[in-house]
Formats: structure tokens, sequence, C-alpha cells
């Protein structure tokens, strides 16, 4: 079940009456379900838009219609809108649709996976890097690849070894420590560029 507070619901009745297009509705979907990524996207729609396998709900004036392979993930959300002096924001609160972390009986390199990307490349991102699980080795040592910004960064032994090491190793037992096998050389974009030695 989706709540739409009453605010949400005058806001796309006003958006939806501004288009003057009978029968146009609102169509709620899942992006990236069940990853740290996931989003919501919502458009207008028209019937002709529909599938006809979607969930509907009928709000006064407009109906809601969620996309059937979101259902299970925006099941439990609630969607808000509060107004302010810009105009307002809209809010979707939505528990399900990132998906749960691994819990502890889960393998290690679930856990890995989801740290690097819940935690870890979100911050690589600032400096338009990335980083990706290659392997973990028997005695738990996690080998990665740099990306990006990364990928030739002067910094990239600062980040291994005080940002993904300890950030690994603090949250995961079983990691004993973090290897990079990038060809730094090679790295077109750099955030910070390497020093020559």
């Amino acid at each position: 079940m989706i709540e739409l507070s009453e605010s949400a619901a005058d806001h796309f009745r006003s958006l939806i009456q501004s288009q003057n297009s009978p029968g146009l509705g609102i169509r709620l979907r899942a992006i990236a379900p069940g990853t740290p990524q996931g989003d919501c996207q919502l458009e207008f729609c028209e019937p002709a838009d529909l599938s006809g396998d979607e969930w509907e709900i009928e709000c006064n004036g407009f109906s809601l219609f969620v996309a059937a392979d979101s259902a299970a993930f925006l099941d439990g959300a609630n969607i808000d809108f509060a107004r302010d002096a810009t105009g307002g924001q809209l809010s979707i609160k939505a528990p399900k649709l990132r998906g749960a972390p691994p819990d502890e009986n889960a393998s290690v390199v679930e856990r890995v996976r989801y740290l690097i990307d819940a935690e870890i490349n979100p911050r690589l991102a600032s400096h338009g890097g990335r980083v990706s699980l290659r392997e973990i080795t028997a005695e738990g040592i996690v080998v990665l690849q740099f990306g990006g910004g990364c990928h030739g960064c002067g910094m990239v032994d600062v980040t291994l070894r005080n940002g993904i090491e300890k950030t690994l190793s603090e949250k995961i037992p079983e990691v004993t420590g973090v290897r990079d096998v990038t060809d730094h050389d090679k790295g077109r974009k750099p955030y910070f560029e390497r020093k020559a030695v």
C-alpha cells in the first residue's frame, strides 16, 4: 500500500489540470530497485501509455499508476509534498526501494560488493572515480580495480588505505587487507595528477 498525503494529491491534481489532457494520470516506477542506487521516477501517462498490469491508486480527480515490476519495492512508500517559499518539495520515502543490506550470514563477496556500491563508490563519485571488485583471496585480501578519476590519481594509495581498506576491515572482519591491480600509468583523467618519479 502506498500512502499519498493530501498535499501531494493536491500537487498532482494541479499538475494534471495544467496539462489539459483528459484521462491523464501519474505513473510511478522504481529505477534500479533492490540496489543502493535505487530511485523513483514519476511521469505523466495517458491511458495508451499503460501496459495494463500496473497497480492503480484512484485519487480524487486522477489515478496514480505503479509499474507492476516496481510494486514490491514501492509497497509501504509515503509520498508527500511540503509547500515552501519557492513552491514546494515532493518527497518519496520507500523503505523497500534499495533492498536490505546483506546480513552477517551472507558471503564475504556479497557484503564487500554491497559496501562498495552503498558507501565507497558514492564517495569516490564526488571525484569522478569508482572502484570494482576483482576478487577476494583465500587470505581475505580484497583485490580492486580503480576507474574514472581514480585511475591514475596521485592520491589513490591514500584512498585505498585510509578510506577503502579502513571501511571494509571495520565492517567485515574477514577482510585482512586490500590490493590495487589497476595500471595507473594508463589513467586518462585522474583527479590528482601523479608526480613523476
